[in-house]
């Protein structure tokens, strides 16, 4: 909570005052992930720490068009980070986590930044208080997996 939730609050107050206080707007892009519009199971404080962010960045939004400033979400799905990579130390595993991506592969840092670079560019610039997934439509088969399990209930 203290990294993901609060240090996102502190920074964005921080730079915040500062682009209130020189009159230019501007962008802040914040970073969340899907884990905070679908908990998975044992994610501990992770979920309720993404979806604190994403809520933040949607009230900062609002509060602050008045000077300008657009604040956004990025909200990652499955990222080949060297993180990840050790979580899947076999291929077999990282093919069938794979598997479970309608992409059929993980995203990259690069896709990621891009979307930042996106979001913080004027070609953005009607865009606040979003929250931009980019999951490889793992969001939407989850939503959708969830929707046609409580049919069969």
């Amino acid at each position: 909570m203290a990294l993901n939730l609060k240090g996102v609050f502190l920074c964005c107050q921080a730079v915040g005052r500062h682009m209130i206080k020189r009159k230019a707007g501007g962008s802040i892009v914040n970073v969340a992930s899907i884990s905070g519009e679908m908990p998975e199971i044992n994610d501990g404080a992770y979920t309720p720490s993404k979806a604190g962010v994403i809520a933040l960045t949607r009230l900062l939004a609002i509060e602050w068009a008045k000077y300008g400033i657009r604040v956004n979400a990025l909200s990652p799905g499955p990222i080949m980070t060297p993180l990840q990579r050790e979580a899947f130390p076999s291929e077999k595993l990282l093919d069938a986590r794979n598997k479970a991506i309608p992409m059929n592969r993980h995203g990259t840092p690069e896709e990621m930044a891009k979307v930042a670079i996106f979001l913080a560019s004027d070609d953005s610039s009607y865009i606040t208080g979003a929250n931009i997934t980019a999951d490889g439509g793992s969001l939407a088969s989850m939503f959708y997996l969830v929707h046609r399990m409580a049919e069969y209930r």
